[in-house]
């Protein structure tokens, strides 16, 4: 992945992964499990290489043809510690991540695509180890010329509500880029 392929027109950075996942402290060992990773899967990657051979990435998405460029790019790029799982993250256990064995859970820009982010948030909760996080990002709801619809786009708040309702404290709230907000959530 070049820096190129996560900047919008005008070269201007989308969102940085790694700053990210460096802020919540990831390293080497880790379990880690990137929920809608998407076709490029630049949160997965980033974290594959953080967490070394002997930690694990899930990259979990329904779209397969998603999941066979992310297992592409892995290889392309010598990654060895990430798995790929096809599934549908709004039925419970859909994931068949075992209870309660990863490090760190991610939902990097999903909640606009669905209307059932409370399933997602759940399954989430459900492998995270206790203690474990939670990071979100999604598109700020403000209008832009690229991204999703505006009425699609999900404040924190109902993520914030919808989360605290399956366990998961707020940790943190910051800014992930001039077009997304982020949220750190623990585990009780």
């Amino acid at each position: 992945m070049t820096d190129q392929e996560n900047k919008i027109p005008g070269g201007k950075e989308l969102i940085n992964s790694f700053k990210i996942l460096e802020k919540l402290g990831v390293e080497e060992k880790m379990q880690v499990a990137d929920l809608g990773c998407g076709r490029r899967g630049y949160f997965s990657l980033q974290a594959a290489k953080m967490v070394g051979e002997l930690g694990k990435v899930y990259s979990v998405d329904v779209v397969q043809s998603a999941l066979e460029n992310v297992q592409s790019m892995a290889n392309l790029f010598g990654v060895n510690n990430l798995k790929t799982i096809w599934a549908d993250l709004e039925v419970p256990g859909g994931t068949k991540i075992p209870d309660r064995t990863v490090d760190l859970a991610m939902i990097n820009n999903v909640f606009f695509q669905t209307d059932k982010d409370d399933l997602i948030l759940m399954e989430a909760a459900r492998i995270l180890k206790t203690g474990g996080k939670l990071l979100v990002t999604e598109w700020k709801k403000i209008k832009t010329i690229f991204g999703p619809p505006l009425e699609n786009r999900v404040s924190p708040e109902e993520i914030k509500n919808n989360a605290g309702n399956c366990g998961l404290i707020l940790r943190e709230e910051f800014e992930a880029g001039p077009y997304h907000y982020a949220l750190i959530f623990l585990k009780k």
